[in-house]
């Protein structure tokens, strides 16, 4: 708990020698939040049936089955990588599904925009993934993919731009690796090329590309709904994994490996919001005719649609769980009596640095989860709003709000902040 008898109990960090004292009068006051919320956590599942019914939609049991599959027993980085390459290979499937979209109503130039954004940022954190790996465990060798959608993209009149584009982005992203995709970029470096139809399984993706409701519903919002739910999926699945390499770890003592990939989470969480704002490029009758097509309503007033996937409330649990290992990281119990001694020691590190820094960007790290996470959850009660009106927003987003409304996670590094910037606000 934050400590706000300032008067009392204030630490002075260890700052250089001629620094003024922090003068015992200082008060410093810790805002309480505005509106008191419940202390047990609002992120739970929606009811067994609705989240069955989500996953079946998805074919979540047969993705789960190649996310998880192990063909690399030597690829440490394998259960991070595949899920992540199969996230980019459904997602040139739904650039193949835009770009083949008829309707003349569809906004195909802001869709080519958002789509180019989204394949960069995803090849940007693959590539991140891959930069971090020690030797040349991933399988790699000289051919390249025959059975990728993208030298298809790149040879089609409708996406071909684009498809180039991707290319380039491949090659540009991937020169730190020790290895490239081998999609059919230039590779100038003459990189080894990653094992990709091997590694991501295309074709067996592509059989998971009808959804059940395929052959009876006519509409075609359906490919572009289904597909847009199997890239979070898949992202959310190497979240998981990337927290439980987090944890590890920091219990082996490892701050600077768990440092990387706190932020890699971190990152995960705006590309998630990125594939939710997609939705607002549906259209608003196909999208709510598919909804009622769908069956899709709430069946209780904080039954938000988004708590339906199991992985997106792990990956939440899990990202507010990394508050547990933060007396691991300052090296200090938790004080019994609820007294400032996680805050104290906050406070030190972050003024005395030396050889300390790991830490403090793993510090810094769980921080920035905690904001990208909130903001998830923000922008997910707004893309409700616009797309099926306020009332259905008022009706199941009431644990969402919650959420973003929640103190912080972390009270011992907010307090420790707070008491260094006063410090500082008071020297000369």
């Amino acid at each position: 708990m934050v400590d706000t008898d300032c008067k009392r109990k204030i630490v002075s960090p260890d700052l250089p020698t001629n620094s003024p004292k922090l003068s015992s009068k200082l008060h410093v006051t810790i805002p309480s939040p505005l509106i008191k919320l419940p202390v047990s956590s609002p992120i739970s599942c929606s009811a067994p049936s609705s989240c069955s019914a989500y996953e079946l939609y998805l074919r979540l049991p047969e993705l789960k089955t190649l996310w998880s599959s192990r063909d690399f027993p030597h690829w440490t980085n394998e259960p991070i990588l595949k899920p992540a390459l199969q996230a980019l290979e459904i997602t040139f499937r739904l650039v193949l599904t835009v770009c083949s979209d008829t309707r003349p109503y569809i906004n195909h130039r802001e869709w080519n925009r958002r789509l180019d954004s989204l394949v960069t940022n995803q090849i940007k954190l693959i590539s991140s993934i891959s930069e971090e790996e020690e030797g040349v465990s991933a399988p790699v060798g000289d051919g390249r993919s025959s059975l990728s959608l993208l030298p298809q993209l790149a040879t089609w009149h409708k996406s071909e731009s684009l498809g180039r584009k991707i290319l380039s982005t491949i090659d540009n992203e991937m020169l730190l690796c020790k290895y490239t995709l081998g999609l059919g970029e230039q590779n100038i470096a003459n990189k080894p090329n990653l094992q990709y139809d091997a590694v991501c399984k295309p074709n067996e993706l592509y059989s998971l590309k009808d959804n059940p409701y395929a052959d009876h519903i006519n509409n075609n919002e359906n490919e572009t709904l289904y597909i847009l739910h199997q890239i979070i999926e898949s992202w959310l699945h190497v979240s998981v994994n990337l927290l439980r390499r987090i944890n590890t770890s920091v219990d082996e003592g490892k701050f600077g490996e768990a440092s990387r990939d706190v932020y890699l989470v971190e990152r995960i969480w705006k590309l998630l919001t990125e594939v939710e704002d997609l939705h607002l490029l549906m259209d608003p009758e196909d999208f709510l005719k598919l909804k009622k097509q769908l069956h899709i309503k709430t069946t209780g007033k904080n039954d938000a649609f988004c708590f339906r996937s199991r992985g997106l409330v792990d990956m939440m649990k899990m990202s507010k769980g990394l508050r547990e290992k933060v007396p691991a990281v300052l090296d200090v119990e938790v004080d019994p009596t609820g007294g400032p001694r996680l805050q104290e020691a906050a406070m030190r590190l972050y003024a005395r640095k030396r050889d300390q820094c790991d830490k403090i960007h793993l510090l810094q790290g769980m921080q920035a989860v905690e904001a990208a996470a909130k903001r998830f959850f923000f922008a997910y009660k707004q893309v409700v709003a616009v797309m099926m009106g306020s009332a259905e927003m008022n009706t199941e987003c009431d644990s969402v709000s919650q959420i973003f409304m929640e103190p912080t996670y972390f009270p011992s590094l907010d307090a420790a902040k707070t008491f260094l910037g006063e410090f500082w606000s008071h020297v000369g």
